[in-house]
Formats: C-alpha cells, structure tokens, sequence
C-alpha cells in the first residue's frame, strides 16, 4: 500500500504530482478536498507509486531480452520512428567527479506515422508513447527494445531512427536496433553546418552565411561529400587544430564538423527518406524531452536517485498516448478486488 487513500484518490494524487510539483499538487488537493497536507506527504505516496512502476517496468524489459514480450496487433502501422535524446536534472548530491549536482536523463519516444507521398503530402504522426530513465546508456538500450516491442515494432511494414547522432545514441542503435535505417536530424546537421560557416569566417556574419547556405542546398540533395570537400579546401587555408585551440576555436569547430559529417554521412540520404515519405526531424523526442523537463528540471528541484526514476517513469506513463494511464490504474488490484 503506498498511500492511506483510496485507489481513485491515489490515481487523483498521482495525476496531479505527476503535472506540477508536489508543493503546487498539495496546494491544489488542499483546496479541493480541505485537506491538510503537504508537498513532502504527497511526494512520499507518489514515488511509493512510481516505485513500483519502475520494478513492474523492470519485469517488462527481463521479458522483452527473454523473448517473452513479442507480440501481434490486429493493425500494425506503416511507420514505426523510434527517438532518442537527453535531458537535465539537478541531484541532491554532487558528482565527486564533476563537482556539478546536474545530470542527464535519457528520454525516447516511440510513434507510429502514416508515411506521406514522397511529394506534396508530409508524414503524420499517430501515437507516441514514452520511456526516460536515469541509468546508463545499456540499460536504457534495453528499456526502448522493450518499449518498442511493447508498440509491436517488428509488425510495422518500416522502422526508422532519427536522433542527432549523439555519442552514446549511435551505439545504443547498432546494438538493440542493427537493422533499422537511422537517419541524422536534420535540424542538427543543417545547424553543423552554419556553424562550419561561422568557423570560416568567424567576424564576417555575412560572409558566414553565404559560405554556409550553398553546403545546406547539397545537404538537402544528399551530396554530403561535396560539403567534406568544401570543409577540407577551408580547413586546408585556415590551418589545423593546434594544441593550445580551446574547443570554441574556429580552426577546432572546422575540424569537428568535418568529423561530424564524415562520420554521419551514411545517415545523411535526405532524398531517398523524402521519397519514401518519412520523417527528417527529430521534434517528437525533443518535444518529449521537454515534457520530462517541464516537471523534472528546474532551479529548485533537487532528486533523489530513487525518487527521480519513480517520477520519470510515472511521468512516461502519463505522456504516453495508448491510453495506458487509465489502463494500469483501472487494472491495479486494489480495482479489481473492488469489482469482484
């Protein structure tokens, strides 16, 4: 029994520390219901809540690495994307090793599209359901493959993965997904590139753009050796990275973007994602990040390990868009006793 309440009231509690923080939860529930409580009461129940989310979440993804999770739906979507990104929170205790309280917490987001025409019609999102966790990136690899075969990703006629080619994103993909096509963000690589534009003429915004826009026409062609190319002549003129170039140095930023796009470019092939009708972008997850966010960042909001994942789970749940909110409160036990 996490709380001293009945299960509608404990749905009710959890709702609303799950939507505002539990200062602002109590103040609400206070005026609602006269009672007396306060923020550091409701936290107590919520997390008692989201605690045994996280151990039922658990169970989930031991089923999904044993096989026991895959399942068949009666309409499996044309598109399956799958998204990954990273958040903020502040802890209570700082890292020994960064001396900073902030750390990051992984999000995804997994949504079911109606592809477009390849021409005049866009991609149409449908349902996204969401996943965030504190743990390492191996643990969170098994917590999306789970998800995703929760959502029945391996029915749906296409998956793809869209992400900003992030460090630890890339080989979280190759590992838990080595078949789906991954695509780079095309936000983040047009922005890689301004930012090249910038390293070459670093006091002339002008000039900048001029230099940048013309690598932002080939992107969208998929010519991205013709941008490497480009940013190796620049580079050549400029110079290499020296030793005692801070990480903002222009001949250092030419440098990294080079990398960037060499690495990527194999994601890079906007024209043929356009001509099957998929998505480029990677707003789903990062609007999913900032919903984490909006409840678990914040200059005030300081975590507990435990009570951190509690929150991102209960706050995944309460996203997610396939009703499964209402489904694991009207299905708790303490439900069906009553109905019997």
């Amino acid at each position: 029994m996490e709380a001293p309440l009945t299960p509608r009231a404990l749905r009710r509690v959890s709702r609303e520390c799950v939507d505002g923080t539990f200062d602002r939860a109590a103040a609400a529930l206070n005026e609602d219901w006269n009672t007396n409580w306060d923020g550091r009461d409701l936290q107590r129940w919520t997390e008692k809540v989201g605690a045994r989310m996280v151990a039922e979440r658990d169970i989930g993804v031991m089923a999904s690495e044993s096989g026991r999770c895959v399942q068949a739906i009666a309409n499996p979507p044309a598109l399956m994307v799958l998204g990954l990104d990273g958040g903020r929170v502040q802890m209570r205790e700082r890292d020994p090793e960064t001396n900073s309280r902030w750390k990051e917490d992984k999000v995804a987001t997994v949504t079911s599209y109606v592809p477009g025409d390849g021409k005049d019609v866009d991609p149409r999102p449908l349902v996204t359901t969401h996943v965030a966790t504190m743990e390492k990136t191996e643990a969170f690899g098994r917590l999306v493959r789970a998800e995703a075969e929760v959502r029945a990703w391996r029915y749906a006629a296409e998956v793809i993965a869209i992400a900003d080619c992030g460090n630890w994103i890339d080989p979280l993909l190759e590992r838990e997904f080595p078949k789906i096509v991954r695509i780079a963000d095309w936000a983040h690589a047009e922005e890689h590139l301004h930012e090249a534009g910038r390293a070459v003429y670093p006091t002339d915004p002008q000039a900048a753009k001029k230099c940048s826009e013309p690598w932002v026409a080939c992107l969208a062609k998929g010519q991205v050796d013709a941008i490497v190319a480009a940013m190796h002549k620049h580079a050549a003129e400029i110079g290499k990275p020296r030793k005692t170039d801070g990480k903002e140095h222009p001949r250092r930023v030419l440098a990294t973007n080079i990398g960037y796009f060499e690495r990527n470019k194999a994601f890079m092939d906007y024209p043929y994602y356009r001509s099957m009708g998929w998505p480029i972008g990677s707003g789903n997850v990062e609007a999913g990040v900032k919903q984490f966010n909006k409840r678990v960042k914040g200059t005030e909001q300081f975590w507990q390990p435990a009570g951190i994942e509690a929150m991102l789970c209960l706050r995944g749940l309460f996203l997610s868009q396939d009703d499964r909110w209402r489904r694991y409160w009207s299905t708790r036990p303490a439900y069906l006793k009553r109905a019997a």
